[in-house]
């Protein structure tokens, strides 16, 4: 496990990263959100975010038959959490209809600075570390539909926790925790289920001594065991 990076702690040299960060400065590039303040990102654009972490959530329109045969079909959106894109780390937002992302400060004074692909010419290094980051997010979203592959729902839940404490964990006395807090709701909508069983099976987890909830609802592994329980 590795916790995550800071922006004076990314593999970048001082001065590269300096520089970006003016130039994003001089150009009117960066901004500062509060905590479940979207960002409005779009397509085409390359995001970097420079302190604090990004909630991507991934909104889908449904179809709701109406009891009115007559009436048309409406629809809703119906959203899902995604991940996190700590600091130092880049994301893209991608549009593609019926699904769009969105892109959220998931805590306070969450610091994002973009940017066109043309910039990167500036500086080739970034480009291929852009690029490496890129690659590294491809091989962890396999890894969670892999998870999400899972037929049990507790399985589901504690591969879930599991990867996002292994990306951004911190250590802790009893183990390794998530650096900011999860709703049982976020949860539920990144494994398909529902707020009510993601609040039983926690408790469950926790019965076996798999998780563990510090201060401030920070979810915290201190084993890596998987759960013997029958089926959820």
């Amino acid at each position: 496990m590795q916790s995550l990076p800071s922006a004076s702690e990314v593999s970048r040299p001082f001065l590269t990263w300096q520089r970006i960060l003016d130039w994003a400065q001089s150009h009117y590039r960066d901004r500062t959100f509060s905590k479940d303040e979207r960002i409005p990102a779009r397509p085409g654009l390359l995001y970097l975010v420079q302190r604090g972490a990004v909630r991507l959530v991934g909104t889908a329109q449904i179809s709701v038959p109406s009891r009115r045969k007559s009436a048309s079909i409406s629809t809703e959106p119906e959203e899902a959490f995604l991940g996190f894109v700590g600091a130092g780390h880049p994301f893209e937002i991608v549009a593609q209809s019926p699904f769009t992302l969105q892109a959220y400060a998931h805590v306070e004074q969450t610091s994002v600075i973009w940017m066109y692909w043309h910039d990167l010419d500036n500086w080739p290094h970034f480009r291929r570390e852009i690029l490496d980051a890129f690659r590294y997010q491809h091989q962890r979203k396999l890894l969670w539909l892999s998870t999400l592959g899972q037929r049990r729902t507790i399985d589901r839940l504690l591969g879930f926790l599991t990867l996002l404490v292994e990306e951004y964990g911190e250590p802790r006395d009893n183990g390794y925790c998530l650096p900011y807090p999860l709703t049982h709701a976020q949860i539920g909508s990144a494994i398909g289920s529902t707020r009510v069983t993601v609040t039983r099976l926690m408790g469950r987890l926790r019965q076996q001594n798999l998780i563990s909830i510090e201060e401030d609802n920070l979810i915290c592994l201190p084993t890596m065991q998987t759960p013997q329980d029958p089926d959820a």
